[in-house]
């Protein structure tokens, strides 16, 4: 399921996100969402969320 959708994105689901300074290397974090920050439906670089750990990126996989 793509992450450069708002409406496959839900608060607590399982997410993995590349932080702004690891776009480069494309390093991915894991957690659940706590805050969805995109307001628009679509975003091609994925939907900017923060994970429970704070850490703010953009959604590359849902994972559940």
């Amino acid at each position: 399921m793509p992450g450069t959708e708002r409406k496959n994105i839900d608060l607590g689901l399982e997410v993995e996100i590349v932080q702004k300074h690891h776009q480069r290397s494309g390093e991915l974090t894991k957690g659940h969402v706590m805050k969805i920050l995109t307001k628009s439906p679509k975003h091609p670089h994925g939907i900017k969320v923060m994970i429970d750990t704070g850490v703010v990126g953009r959604v590359k996989n849902i994972l559940g």
